[in-house]
């Protein structure tokens, strides 16, 4: 491995230089499963997209300082003492220590028992459930020590900051304002701020300041529905204790190993619980657009979206901990989006919008000056109508985790099912832009073509368990042929899985090999494979998807260490047996997490700087896996039976 880049000291070099955006893994997320907002440390929240997390912006300083922001903190101070989430939930608590006193702030989406007993729900499609979301972000305000200078500041800009915004008082005197879009009222959210501190209206924005003295409290509410508003601090205290006991009776559901390690494995959970679109089931792959993966770059792209990938590895993250119900509603969601009201079947896309839009027309807001700089800032994804060939196994394969885990077999999926396995079996010979979306030409990728296998063996397996050996002998005898030509191609000469034929270059979606039992462990080409991404796919022992001067992703800049693709190697190191060499890479991963235990798509092994968008529901999926291949071998090496863990079938 060539490490003469790293010559000079990280210390060296560029001068240091104090951006005006908070790191990206500063940013805490909440979410009330419909909507999602990031909130920076000092108290301000920076992205914020309402009524759907795909909806323009209201509040978006996270892609331009000047797009909106909403701020609650001492007016003197922007680094609190202290931030840490409830535990067991996504209630954020910031501890704030000024020079004359204390004050705490607690910060949620809220989260209510189920209220459309009237009338039914507008946007929602899938089975009610005990609890929905009310559509409102709630910040209350307790001063505990001395006194404190209380300072709020609301500017929202609507349509990323392309809408004009104008306040107006709609209460008795200051204590309730209401925000409308001018240009375009009825095309975007009202929003409404109740509050028991007195509201001053200055032109686009709103602000309150108080002192407040030991034992003084605070709310501010702010809400884009009908639901009624807290007016007074009580009220305001029952929403919050009502969401973090949502949260709570939500992570009992799930099964969590006593072992040090859990706390990242409920965050996990937890954030990608959040990163779920109740109303239809789907799942962002994060909350953001144009977070870069390369500092100042152009690897930008909208992940506001459903991907059919991304959403079926998280169920393979959230079952591992015991969570299924999650899978019903996606598999719901999966079966709206293959069909329309009249019926009309439609082939499985790479991914939706979240409502099960088909078409995700990507646009560039020139605007705005991007991340700290990073241009263009996209929305919508042309990703949407490549042809992407892993998408029909990665769905079978949580079907037929499902099924297994369940014995219980969704038969209204089954017609979509079957039509992805012929897919695959119709499409598997052709070339594809693979699982990492490469924007250069379709080439024969191997990860694309194992996942075609994955879709005819589960395919098979799955008509076996419905009584259908008829189908069951026809897939698997495709699945024995599309391996046979994966072994014969896409193996070089030293035994090494490639990234695809007839090249010698690597690439980690090669660690899924094991992992979706496409062959044993303990077979040479997979020991082979796993060490030699090991040892030539990283940088500062981190993964690399792929080298970028081997692949032509139609891009300029350089490639960070893909979060996933180093979990990804953790599993399979325990599948092959390297249980140390795997738990120190693992312990290593979980250092880099951010300090409320988050991860964005890449990590900067350089500076431990998080890049690309936030949270990513990819690398909390993988960060499961990875952790639970590793306690389930620790144990059963301390229970002294020790064989590489096989969660497959």
């Amino acid at each position: 491995m060539d490490h003469h880049h790293h010559s000079s000291s990280p210390l060296s070099g560029a001068p240091f230089r104090r951006s005006p955006f908070p790191p990206i893994d500063d940013y805490a997320f909440l979410s009330d499963c419909e909507s999602t907002c990031l909130i920076a440390r000092d108290g301000t929240v920076e992205w914020m997209c309402v009524p759907r997390p795909d909806s323009p912006s209201v509040f978006g300083s996270l892609l331009d300082r000047s797009a909106g922001h909403f701020r609650l903190s001492p007016h003197d101070r922007t680094v609190p003492a202290s931030r840490r989430y409830l535990p067991g939930g996504l209630v954020l608590e910031t501890t704030w220590q000024t020079d004359t006193g204390w004050m705490i702030v607690r910060d949620a989406l809220v989260m209510a028992p189920w209220y459309d007993i009237e009338e039914r729900s507008t946007t929602h499609r899938r089975t009610p459930s005990d609890w929905e979301a009310e559509h409102m972000l709630l910040r209350t305000v307790r001063c505990v020590n001395g006194t404190v200078d209380l300072y709020v500041s609301c500017e929202p800009a609507f349509d990323y900051h392309r809408g004009r915004t104008e306040w107006s008082y709609t209460g008795k005197v200051y204590e309730e304002a209401t925000a409308v879009c001018r240009n375009a009222p009825d095309e975007h959210p009202t929003l409404r701020m109740t509050t028991d501190l007195r509201l001053g209206i200055e032109d686009r924005e709103v602000r309150a300041r108080r002192r407040l003295h030991k034992g003084d409290t605070a709310f501010v509410a702010l809400s884009w529905s009908d639901c009624p508003m807290p007016h007074t601090f009580d009220e305001a205290m029952a929403k919050m204790v009502a969401t973090q006991d949502y949260w709570r009776e939500w992570i009992t559901t799930g099964r969590f190993p006593d072992h040090p390690w859990r706390t990242y494995l409920q965050r996990s959970a937890l954030t990608l619980k959040g990163l779920t679109y109740s109303p239809t089931g789907a799942l962002l792959a994060a909350s953001t657009t144009s977070l870069p993966e390369t500092p100042g770059g152009e690897r930008n792209w909208d992940y506001r979206y459903a991907w059919v990938r991304d959403s079926t590895f998280a169920l393979w993250g959230l079952y591992t901990l015991g969570f299924d119900r999650e899978a019903d509603d996606f598999f719901s969601f999966i079966l709206d989006v293959s069909r329309d009201a009249d019926g009309v079947r439609y082939p499985l896309q790479v991914m939706y919008g979240v409502g099960g839009e088909r078409e995700l027309p990507e646009s560039t807001l020139e605007h705005l000056s991007g991340y700290d700089g990073a241009t263009p800032v996209r929305i919508g994804n042309d990703a949407y109508h490549q042809q992407q060939h892993d998408i029909w196994g990665t769905l079978l394969d949580s079907v037929y985790l499902h099924v297994k885990s369940r014995g219980h077999f969704p038969q209204t999926l089954l017609h979509t099912l079957r039509r992805q396995v012929e897919e695959a079996a119709a499409n598997w010979r052709k070339p594809d832009r693979g699982i990492w979306e490469v924007r250069g030409e379709p080439q024969h990728f191997v990860s694309s073509k194992v996942m075609c296998w994955v879709a005819l063996d589960r395919g098979a397996k799955l008509a076996e368990l419905q009584g259908r050996p008829d189908y069951a002998r026809k897939w698997a005898a495709i699945a024995d042929e599309i391996k046979a030509d994966i072994l014969e191609h896409g193996v070089d000469e030293r035994g090494v899985f490639t990234q695809r034929y007839g090249h010698p270059s690597l690439d980690a979606s090669a660690l899924l090999i094991p992992l979706l039992r496409f062959l044993p462990a303990d077979d040479p080409r997979v020991r082979a494979t796993v060490l030699a991404i090991a040892d030539e796919l990283t940088e500062d022992g981190l993964v690399l998807r792929y080298r970028v001067e081997t692949t032509d992703d139609g891009l300029a800049g350089k490639e960070g260490s893909f979060t996933i693709c180093s979990f990804w190697l953790v599993s399979a190191l325990v599948e092959i047996g390297e249980v140390e060499r795997a738990a120190a890479l693992c312990q290593r991963l979980l250092d880099f997490a951010s300090p409320l235990k988050l991860y964005a798509e890449e990590i900067d092994t350089d500076t431990g700087r998080h890049l690309g968008n936030y949270p990513q529901a990819f690398t909390h999926l993988a960060l499961i896996n990875a952790v639970v291949h590793v306690i389930r071998a620790e144990r059963e090496i301390g229970a002294g039976n020790f064989r590489p863990a096989h969660l497959g079938p």
